[in-house]
């Protein structure tokens, strides 16, 4: 199965665990695609068959501006394709924010519900005042995924 990894990053931390997920789904035997930069079409030329969603929180519970203009372009667009397909996401934030806690992720979400992608885990919520090595802390729930992709 093809996994593509959308993921959008203030710090870097996110892009830390968007690529340990890759390397976890690699070694699982998926293939997947994982580019920071990468546009719609890099991501649809990819064909994916399954979509995970790695991102920060900003400002008042917003995307970072790494991901904002892919994040636009899916939104303008709604690729047809991914209609069905399976997906999840991991929030990033810091729950001391309170409401806007892990708002980037909501967003992806939210984002995934709009394209009829279809949610095979609750969003895995990585808080940054709890855990100084989010992507270890997300290796269980990754290995959830793993499962649930192989249904």
């Amino acid at each position: 199965m093809k996994v593509a990894i959308i993921s959008g990053s203030v710090y870097g931390t996110a892009e830390e665990v968007a690529r340990h997920a890759a390397s976890i789904l690699i070694n699982a035997g998926f293939e997947t695609f994982h580019n920071p930069r990468a546009s719609l079409a890099d991501i649809q030329a990819f064909a994916p068959e399954a979509l995970l969603a790695v991102t920060s929180t900003t400002g008042m519970g917003e995307l970072p501006d790494n991901l904002q203009p892919l994040y636009s372009t899916i939104r303008d667009q709604l690729p047809a394709a991914w209609r069905g397909l399976p997906g999840a996401v991991i929030g990033l934030g810091d729950a001391s924010y309170g409401d806007t806690f892990c708002g980037g992720g909501e967003l992806m979400r939210e984002l995934f519900g709009e394209l009829g992608i279809r949610e095979i885990l609750p969003m895995l919520r990585l808080d940054a005042s709890e855990s100084v090595t989010p992507e270890a802390v997300a290796e269980p729930w990754l290995a959830e995924l793993i499962d649930a992709l192989r249904g």
